[in-house]
């Protein structure tokens, strides 16, 4: 087939391989992480994102857009898609309305006209060339989507760079690295060896001179981390940093994510089966696509204890705030968190430095950590980084006085992937701090101890009858649970519950903490019974 004009939309083209890409009977919404549902459903979905990602790269003046195959945490049965925006941030939210527009197109011809409608309403000169790039995870789903991708691309004559087997955060820096290049912002080489050779430089220089710790244990979820992890292994001193590379199966069908991982293990409150944990010894996960960790270690009668997202910005900004003092630099730091941080964690921070907390995803946390100088934003289940303006990045470099507080947090920026959450580089800036702390896991951990907590999931037929408000933290809908949490909690020592629904998946997640393990799970057990309550009653 030609491809299509470049002033004109080629409808001819367009509802041809639309036509090699059927719409499914099924409602798609694009969410917190874009779309994300069982794999066999997505076909239609990413060819209309292949379509959106042209558009969006034609209405930005030819910028490069990203869009990235990937579902994270899920299983390997379901996969997704979402785009990433110029500076490696994700799509701006006015255009979520597009995405969702496009993939619920119920024809061929209501494809073209939803797509007219978008360009008049959004002011897209189709004469304008545009770039895309993407990437995928190693999921066995990939392949065939990112086929149905690329037809999207082709159907407007788009120019697509394929990232290929790439993390999530890669492809985020990708972006950024293109959109940046030849200019005062240029934010690294947009290649993985680019990325890799950024990350080892930043760290060697951080831990130059520094007593080493033992090796790190990292469980790579059997996803994509482990080829990134053993790529930059390669470039990096294993005597600068000591690595024990664990659960890095991505070709056995059904062990991506199965039984280890972040999101395993922040859920289980426990090591993956099969891991011995040495007292004191520091392990983490990241999650299959690479873009949350956790850390956790064992004490010396074998308890448990994790080190999650809270307990990563705790460190993280208190450390960035000793070398802006040290630096002699007057640069506020803040932290962002969700309405999953533990009460421990925020009633910790809140003593130290300004925070936030909004709704959960990623969107929300960077856009309030962008209101920071230098913003720490991280989710209670392993995903964030660290954004410094460009104020803050200014005043670091023209600093007149040199110090090895000023060379170290100059490092500090190029260590941290400020696209978005990256467990390879957030492992990295972790080290850092206990390298330079000279601290093991017990020392870290020692800051606060956190409520015991309990995250559990109801699954229902329509999570969208649930809606919330004060930042995700009270259920509005369905009327009459918000009550029958808050009379549970009320009576429970610092009891603390909330109901929300996925971003995800078709379910409502139940968090709940209090003073003890017992009152936690009794917590979440009457605010889960509640909750199933209402969603039965909801769906009926």
């Amino acid at each position: 087939m030609a491809a299509a004009s470049p002033a004109t939309l080629n409808e001819v083209v367009i509802k041809h391989r639309s036509s090699l890409h059927p719409r499914p009977d099924v409602t798609f919404a694009y969410g917190t992480a874009g779309f994300r549902t069982s794999a066999d459903l997505l076909d239609s979905v990413i060819f209309r994102v292949g379509l959106l990602a042209a558009l969006r790269s034609k209405k930005l003046g030819g910028k490069v857009i990203g869009v990235m195959v990937t579902a994270s945490h899920n299983p390997e049965k379901d996969n997704g898609v979402k785009l990433v925006d110029p500076m490696g941030e994700m799509l701006h939210s006015s255009w979520e309305a597009y995405a969702t527009q496009l993939a619920n197109a119920l024809s061929a011809e209501a494809l073209i006209a939803a797509l007219q409608q978008i360009i008049l309403a959004a002011e897209i000169d189709l004469t304008v060339p545009a770039t895309v790039v993407y990437g995928h995870d190693t999921r066995p789903s990939c392949p065939g989507l990112v086929k149905a991708l690329e037809d999207g691309l082709e159907s407007i004559g788009v120019k697509g760079i394929a990232a290929g087997l790439v993390t999530t955060p890669q492809l985020h820096y990708l972006v950024r690295c293109y959109n940046t290049q030849g200019t005062k912002e240029a934010y690294g080489e947009a290649t993985l060896e680019g990325y890799y050779q950024k990350l080892a430089a930043a760290y060697t220089t951080l831990a130059k001179g520094r007593h080493l710790l033992p090796a790190l244990t990292i469980d790579c979820a059997n996803g994509v981390g482990a080829p990134a992890l053993k790529a930059f292994s390669s470039v990096i001193s294993h005597d600068i940093l000591p690595l024990i590379i664990t659960r890095d199966d991505t070709t056995t069908r059904g062990a991506l994510n199965s039984e280890c991982g972040a999101d395993y293990v922040k859920t289980k409150q426990q090591a993956p089966p099969g891991t011995t944990l040495v007292p004191y010894q520091r392990y983490c996960s990241y999650d299959g696509d690479a873009d949350r960790i956790v850390y956790y270690y064992a004490d010396d009668k074998g308890v448990f204890h994790l080190l999650d997202g809270d307990k990563i910005a705790g460190l993280v900004a208190g450390f960035i705030m000793d070398l802006v003092k040290e630096a002699g630099l007057e640069l506020e730091v803040g932290v962002v968190q969700t309405a999953y941080a533990n009460g421990a964690s925020t009633e910790y921070l809140t003593n130290k430095v300004p925070t936030t907390c909004v709704p959960t995803g990623v969107k929300h946390l960077h856009h309030a950590a962008e209101s920071y100088p230098i913003g720490v934003y991280f989710e209670a289940n392993g995903h964030g980084t660290v954004l410094f303006s460009p104020t803050a990045l200014s005043t670091i470099a023209s600093h007149p006085t040199p110090s090895p507080a000023l060379a170290n947090l100059q490092a500090v920026t190029e260590v941290i992937n400020q696209t978005v959450g990256d467990a390879l580089s957030d492992m990295l800036l972790v080290e850092t701090v206990l390298l330079h702390r000279k601290w093991g896991p017990g020392e870290w951990d020692a800051a606060y101890t956190d409520l015991p907590n309990r995250l559990v999931k109801v699954f229902v037929k329509d999570r969208y009858a649930f809606s919330t408000e004060d930042a995700e933290r009270k259920v509005v809908t369905p009327e009459g649970l918000q009550a029958g949490v808050e009379a549970i909690v009320g009576k429970t020592e610092k009891g603390r519950s909330f109901v929300r629904p996925s971003g995800t998946e078709d379910c409502v997640r139940v968090y709940a903490e209090a003073a003890t393990r017992e009152l936690a799970d009794g917590e979440s057990t009457f605010s889960r019974r509640r909750a199933l309550n209402e969603a039965k009653q909801a769906n009926d």
